[in-house]
């Protein structure tokens, strides 16, 4: 497979947005986690447009040197015949282009901007920081409230001073991180906190809802923080490649200081350090020649270095968007790499609520311990509420006289004792209300819910044995049996792939036959869920 042939996800993402284009809202976001590729989402989207747009051109708005770059190289790898004009600074390439890629400080001059004429899609990289003014007016000027399609790209929908929802209608599509990690796209990510007893993050003020940088860079080094990541990162992470963010320019400098001194290869990366010096810089890091990159806040976007399996967080922050951002560094897969290591900075004690490992993902998976993975963490989470709902509901009665038999009974989280027939039909049993009496019950696509002719509530071992007779007749005895020889394998990529797209967690070391399960459960629960069953 060509390595920007679009992955199942970046193809539904961009379905979702032409969708939703076609349903009449403009300007739309697609949310991926970091490493997930957006660039090659849009660069694929720009292509499949451009026969659409009745001659006129596509526009990537990018803010960094080093996303115009990539951008443009992308849609290069896409479409070789494509005509990519990149306009930035001196740079005014965009008379004959198909495609062009702009800084928006360049499209922040008018007469810069008036001259770009013919857009007829407009695609943001980075779009969280779409709220700024600067960005509104560059948006206006081409259209994006006035009907021409525009698709923001972000691993992120948070900003700190707010507005987003001035910009954006509608996030079209949004990939959840867990599910990356589950199909192989990212590393899983474990997580270890260096708490420094002289750190006093209460004395650092907040502004614009995140603890002031200079402040923080100051309380990091009066505290000997930095002499703790040094002795943090040769005990837990001495064979990673790796990256420090921190809050100054001086506390980079400091940190790679304490780095060397402790006998790691580090080196310091900032914003206005000479682009010829930092290129070199970051060469030597993707060479191997330096194993730790230290920097202030440039690495956060734009940087790519898979090889990268440690992220250090010493620049602790109020943002889940910002955390996202540079642990997100560390998680695209590499040879070789298993995993890869996140180290927070913490105080001793603190008033301030810290982003974590868990803000990686929307979902609700509880507080990580340290060693476990973001994954282990999410699978332990939903086994115990598994187990919860269970707990609830089911009587131990039941619950054994279900468990020994040779019959594959499943049970929806509603309580409802089901068979799996085929894909189209399952039987179930119906409580009587205020008895301990059930009455038999068919479901199938064609037909929805239908009794038996003989339509009698029975106790609970005639009901269970009388479907049992039923699922016999009606199914092979491979698709209701307990002791299945299948069941015992390796679930298929198309069972993971259903259950990724149904937002069921897949716990590790499930086989085909306990994965098969939570489908059903999943499947059968809508089915039940939607329906008014009368009174039995």
């Amino acid at each position: 497979m060509n390595a920007f042939t679009p992955r199942p996800y970046q193809r539904e993402a961009i379905d979702a947005l032409r969708a939703g284009w076609a349903a009449g809202q403009n300007r739309l976001a697609v949310v991926l986690p970091t490493g997930a590729g957006k660039t090659v989402v849009f660069s694929h989207l720009a292509h499949q447009m451009l026969d659409s747009l009745g001659g006129r051109r596509a526009l990537v708005i990018a803010h960094r040197e080093e996303l115009i770059e990539q951008a443009a190289a992308k849609l290069l790898a896409v479409d070789p015949m494509l005509r990519v004009g990149i306009v930035k600074a001196e740079r005014d390439d965009h008379h004959d282009a198909d495609v062009i890629v702009a800084s928006v400080q360049t499209l922040a001059v008018a007469k810069r901007r008036e001259a770009i004429r013919d857009i007829g899609l407009v695609i943001v990289d980075e779009c969280h920081h779409a709220a700024a003014r600067t960005y509104m007016e560059v948006l206006a000027h081409f259209g994006a409230w006035d009907g021409v399609p525009v698709a923001g790209f972000t691993a992120t929908m948070t900003r700190t001073d707010g507005g987003l929802a001035e910009v954006w209608q509608d996030v079209a599509y949004r990939l959840d991180i867990l599910d990356m990690i589950s199909d192989g796209y990212l590393c899983d990510v474990r997580g270890k906190r260096i708490t420094v007893d002289t750190l006093d993050l209460d004395r650092v003020k907040t502004r614009n809802g995140d603890l002031v940088d200079g402040q923080l860079g100051q309380a990091l080094e009066d505290s000997g923080a930095l002499d703790a990541i040094a002795k943090a990162y040769v005990d837990h992470a001495a064979d990673r490649p790796g990256v420090v963010f921190t809050p100054t320019v001086a506390t980079a400098q400091a940190a790679a200081a304490a780095l060397e001194a402790a006998g790691i290869s580090a080196a310091p990366v900032w914003g206005d350090m000479g682009r010829d010096e930092r290129r070199a810089t970051l060469a030597r890091y993707s060479a191997g020649d330096v194993q730790v990159l230290t920097n202030c806040m440039v690495l956060t976007e734009g940087f790519d270095a898979p090889h990268t399996s440690c992220a250090v967080i010493a620049r602790p922050t109020k943002s889940p968007g910002l955390y996202v951002q540079m642990a997100g560094r560390a998680l695209r897969p590499a040879p070789g790499k298993d995993d890869a290591l996140l180290l927070d900075v913490m105080g001793a004690s603190t008033r301030h609520k810290l982003a974590s490992m868990v803000d990686l993902t929307a979902r609700e998976i509880g507080q990580p311990t340290d060693g476990r993975s973001l994954r282990e963490v999410a699978e332990q989470h939903a086994a115990a509420e598994h187990h919860r709902v269970l707990a609830a509901r089911v009587e131990a009665e039941e619950f054994n006289l279900f468990g020994s038999s040779a019959i594959r009974w499943l049970r929806t989280a509603e309580g409802v004792w089901f068979i799996r027939l085929t894909s189209d039909q399952f039987l179930f049993l119906q409580r009587d209300a205020g008895t301990r009496l059930y009455r038999m019950r068919r479901w199938t696509q064609a037909h929805g819910v239908h009794p038996p002719k003989d339509d009698v509530a029975r106790p609970l071992p005639e009901a269970l044995a009388w479907l049992e007779q039923q699922a016999k007749v009606l199914a092979p005895s491979a698709f209701v049996a307990r002791q299945a020889r299948w069941r015992s394998g390796t679930p298929s990529p198309k069972q993971l792939g259903l259950c990724r797209r149904l937002g069921i967690a897949v716990p590790r070391g499930a086989s085909a036959g306990d994965v098969a399960d939570l489908i059903d459960q999943d499947r059968v629960g809508r089915v039940l869920g939607q329906l008014i069953l009368p009174a039995a």
